[in-house]
This record gives structure tokens, sequence and C-alpha cells, in this order.
């Protein structure tokens, strides 16, 4: 069967990157999931295997595509999660859009693990739609005053930093007059609450309350009050990401399922032996075969500077929706044994539906794909 990497040499990569990948992270994983978060011991690991300092464009980013599908398929969400975050999706607001002084302060200490990064974007009634954004930043002298709370902010607990999106022109409306800040997590007026989450357990997920948190103005990315583009550029790349570490995971249930239905005998027979099983396991391993074809020609396209937004959806979109197809049936094919909440196929379970409500709810997604198409173009 054809091979989805541009060449043959991605295998090898892919291969030594999960061998690499399950060794670092699987002793972790389960006290992660027990504590809510990565061990701060972990990040300079991280760093030393040259995973925190993976290329975010560019040729190189194909390697970088084929670790975060192999961070997806180890099976642990929250994990990805809070790596992906990290090191790709808050990363690349103070790669593209910081000044020399802001990557030298902040990124460089991202990449060596000394620092641990949150996204902070989501509110109460700012999630997919981000036009209702009420965290305000005011002008203070040479800085701002940051109030609000942002939801659902992974690696929140933990981490050094945050990069938040605030609306800094209460005149404007929609997300005009937004900027995006770089805040010091352990500034005096930030408070951080960890979440009990039903998934994602090892994320970190948190509110963050910031009242009246002194900002200085260096500490802005970007020109102040157009964080549109810069938003509308790291959200498609957001995207992609996500896409990319839902393939894996898609990959972890498919993979779990198969081996299970082949050896699980019942009445003296394999589940195999049932024409359904084997029909509904086919589906999903055509689908993720496709998928993957798919996710590569775009990780290709973006390596060329060609990612639209419709296209990093569709990836999006159909990635975490066959995750958490995938991650069903695999409860549904182990019977019992799936619904023991310890073990790997409840975890599953557990964490596939939030890929399709993260980096824009599968609802939100589907528009934004009708909206980049036409008739015509549907077609071509």
């Amino acid at each position: 069967m054809s091979s989805p990497y541009p060449d043959e040499s991605y295998r090898g990569l892919a291969a030594e990157l999960r061998e690499r990948l399950q060794a670092c992270l699987l002793p972790e994983a389960e006290g992660a999931e027990a504590r809510g978060h990565l061990p701060r011991a972990i990040w300079p690991a991280l760093a030393a295997e040259g995973w925190l300092d993976l290329p975010l464009a560019g040729e190189g980013f194909v390697r970088s595509a084929v670790f975060l599908e192999e961070l997806g398929r180890l099976g642990y969400a929250g994990v990805r999660a809070a790596i992906g975050v990290h090191a790709f999706m808050a990363a690349s607001y103070l790669a593209w859009f910081g000044n020399d002084a802001q990557r030298e302060r902040y990124l460089a200490r991202m990449r060596d693990g000394t620092a641990v990064a949150a996204l902070a974007i989501t509110e109460d009634q700012a999630g997919s739609d981000l036009s209702d954004l009420q965290c305000s930043a005011a002008a203070s002298g040479d800085g701002w005053r940051v109030n609000g709370t942002k939801r659902f902010v992974s690696n929140g607990s933990q981490a050094t930093l945050i990069v938040a999106l605030v609306r800094s022109n209460a005149q404007r409306h929609a997300l005009g007059g937004c900027s995006l800040l770089v805040v010091d997590a352990e500034a005096p007026g930030v408070t951080r609450t960890p979440l009990n989450l039903l998934g994602w357990r090892s994320a970190d997920v948190c509110d963050i309350r910031f009242e009246d948190v002194a900002v200085p103005r260096e500490n802005t990315l970007g020109k102040p009050d157009k964080a549109f583009t810069c938003l509308m550029r790291c959200l498609d790349f957001e995207r992609m990401v996500a896409g990319m570490l839902a393939l894996g995971g898609a990959g972890c249930s498919i993979r779990l399922m198969n081996r299970f239905v082949r050896q699980r005998v019942v009445r003296g027979a394999p589940l195999s032996a049932n024409q359904t099983i084997r029909h509904e396991l086919v589906e999903l391993i055509a689908e993720l075969r496709l998928l993957r074809h798919f996710a590569y020609q775009l990780v290709q396209q973006y390596v060329g500077g060609r990612l639209g937004s419709g296209d990093a959806s569709i990836l999006k979109l159909r990635s975490t929706e066959l995750a958490k197809r995938a991650a069903h049936l695999c409860a549904q094919f182990h019977g019992a044994r799936g619904y023991l909440s310890e073990s790997d196929v409840a975890r599953l379970y557990r964490d596939a539906t939030a890929g399709t409500i993260a980096a824009g709810a599968s609802e939100l997604v589907r528009e934004i794909i009708f909206d980049s198409v036409d008739s015509e173009a549907l077609l071509d």
C-alpha cells in the first residue's frame, strides 16, 4: 500500500519517534493523569530530545508533523494537548509575532524547558466564536492592566508564562481592538483554578482569573489592537496541529481494536469472525488511511506556504470525529473491560470527545469549511 509520507525516510523517523516517545512519556503518563499535569522535570527532558524546538514552518515542518502524529498515537490526549499547546500553539504566536527581545526572553526558555507556556483564548461567552471577548487590557502608564477570566487553559497551573488574547480597545467590536499579551503567570493578581474534566486529565486545564494584573507594554505581541490577523494565522495552524494529534489518537484506538477483535474469543470464535465487527473495523481503517494521505498532502501545502482555513479545518474536523468514533467502537467491542475507568480503552473514550470541542467545536469548523468554498470550488 502507498505511504502517506513525502518519502520513505519519514517511515523510519516515525518508528524512531514512536520508540523514543514511549520511553520518555509512557512512564510518566499515568502519574500525570492522576495528579492532573505533567511533572516539571519532563520539560527539560523533552527539550533534550529536541522536541520543544521542532520547526513551526518550512521544509522541516514535515518532521514536526510526523512527531505530532506519533505523539497522538501514544494514547494520552492530555499529554499530547499539554505538549502541543506549549511547543506549537503558544510557540507560534511568539515565533511569528514576537520581536527579537521577546523571542530571546520567552521562546528560548520554552525551547530549553525552563519555561512552560499556556495559551489563554477562551472565555465563558467567547469559545469557538471569539467575537464577544470580555477579558480587557486597559492602558496604564507604560503598560497594561488586565482584568477578566480565561477558561479551559491547558498547562494552566504549571505555566510560567501565558499568551493571552485581550480586548484592548473597548470602542471596537468583534475581534477588532484586541491585543496579544505575554503575561507572567506568577504575577500578582493571577489566580489559577484547576478544572475536573471528564478527559484530558493530564492536560492541566484551568480557569485563569486576572485581577488588575500589571503587564509591561513591551510584552505586547505584534501591534496593539491588531491581534486579528495574528489570530487567524495561528488558529489555522492550531487546527492543523490538532488534526495531526487527533489522527495519531484515532490510529491508537483502531490498532487497539484491531488487535483485540482478532484475539478475543467468544463462543469458540474470535470477534473478528463476526462480519459486522469486521466491516465496522474496516470502515475505520479505510478512513484512517485516506485521512493520513490528506494530512500529509496538507502538510506539504503548508510547507509551500499554502495553508487554507478550509483545508486546515477539514483535517481538524475529520481527524477528531474519526478519533471519537474509533474510541467509541473500541470501547463497545471491548465490552465490560472497556468500561473499567482505569483501562486504556476507557481513557481513549473519555479523551476523544474533547478533541471535537477544543480548537474549534465541530459545528463551527463545519461553518468555516462551508464559508471557505463556493459551489464551483467544491468540484475542483
